[in-house]
């Protein structure tokens, strides 16, 4: 309305990984749309949700029969993450990690690791959560100190026979792009598997082609029980989704999962395109290619530019990291003052982590070189300009 133009380095937060309004994606909307757009699949079943289901069942890591069910946001597929992992147990105690986002709702807020402004204001949280350290060698935590707070959480708050799940982000999404190390990984799967565990991987920011693979945890030579997905998942349709192990999906009665837009049709159309664009276009690569790209200009703008201190993120899920000049402490001010001088410039930025000091970039999978380098140039003009005043 004000006729300015936008680059968009944000994709609504992981969500347009295919770009905005993708032919493909908007002639299967369309199609759908002239055919019925509600039925409720516990009601009337359609075959295209099945059929996206089959999809997602070979797609998602992991060498076992898997079955999947759909719901509308990432919140509601960690929350029936969380129900499947109980009934399959009979355990009620969940494990976290600091810093990380699972959603918005009680159980969302609960097993999220950061308290602003998730948490704040809201009251009580859910019992039978704890939290445990997540490993960032940048901040002096490393990986057997996150393992060993789970040894010792057994050993001082915690029967390990009463945890149903531990959930993590392959690639922690607010908390600051920051990878799970392998060894961390595999870790957890042992863990889980000596006491009976399921091993959830939040795969809601970092699937569909993101971190240069379908999914984040290819990159493991382990397999988590239950993968949550949404974002990238349907192209801006709200489409989320759970898939896991056969065994474990069945143990809910018939009944306990769902909801009344659980696997809209036009989601679901929509999630067939974006599947049919990551495929066809080699999305995978493409945001390797990408991600290698920023991260090159990154480095070359961080020679100067102390402030700083950390350039990582898998594909094109990339982050910097921004503290004092002198590395003593986390520089939130001179995050948020480029975002808000990138916007000013017509680049949309976003920021996350634990102390609000770190950039994440989320541009389309599908963005054209010529529009990369557009926004490469604003975001190192705005660096520029907030480090000179």
């Amino acid at each position: 309305m004000e006729g300015k133009r936008y680059i968009d380095f944000a994709a609504g937060i992981a969500v347009v990984n295919t770009g905005h309004c993708h032919p493909k994606v908007m002639q299967a909307v369309t199609e759908q749309a002239a055919s019925f757009t509600h039925t409720c699949h516990q009601v009337l079943p359609y075959e295209n949700y099945i059929r996206l289901a089959e999809r997602l069942n070979d797609k998602v890591p992991g060498d076992f029969e898997k079955k999947t069910v759909f719901v509308t946001t990432g919140a509601e597929a960690v929350e029936n993450a969380i129900k499947v992992a109980r009934a399959a147990t009979g355990r009620p105690a969940v494990i976290a990690f600091g810093g990380a986002f699972h959603g918005r709702t009680f159980m969302g807020m609960s097993l999220t690791g950061k308290v602003a402004p998730y948490k704040k204001g809201f009251g009580a949280m859910m019992p039978d959560i704890f939290h445990v350290p997540f490993p960032i060698d940048l901040h002096g935590v490393p990986v057997a100190d996150a393992l060993d707070a789970i040894t010792k959480l057994f050993k001082t708050d915690l029967d390990p026979d009463r945890v149903a799940a531990i959930i993590i982000e392959p690639v922690q999404g607010e908390g600051g792009f920051y990878p799970a190390p392998a060894e961390l990984m595999r870790g957890l799967r042992k863990l889980c598997d000596d006491h009976g565990i399921v091993l959830i991987a939040d795969e809601v920011q970092t699937g569909f082609a993101r971190t240069g693979t379908m999914f984040a945890m290819e990159a493991y030579d382990v397999a988590a029980d239950i993968t949550t997905m949404t974002k990238g998942l349907a192209g801006g349709m709200p489409l989320a989704a759970l898939t896991g192990r056969a065994e474990l999906m069945d143990a809910v009665q018939p009944g306990g999962l769902g909801g009344t837009y659980g696997g809209n049709p036009l989601g679901i159309a929509a999630s067939h395109a974006v599947l049919d664009v990551i495929e066809e276009e080699d999305l995978c690569a493409r945001a390797n290619e990408l991600g290698s790209r920023l991260k090159q200009r990154l480095e070359s703008i961080r020679s100067r530019v102390p402030e700083i201190v950390d350039v990582r993120g898998p594909g094109f899920m990339v982050a910097a990291e921004f503290n004092t000049a002198d590395g003593s402490a986390p520089n939130p001010d001179m995050a948020n003052a480029i975002r808000l001088e990138a916007l000013e410039r017509g680049l949309v930025l976003l920021t996350c982590g634990v102390y609000g000091n770190v950039i994440r970039f989320l541009a389309p999978l599908t963005v054209p070189d010529e529009i990369l380098a557009e926004g490469m140039d604003i975001l190192e003009a705005s660096i520029d300009a907030v480090k000179a005043r």
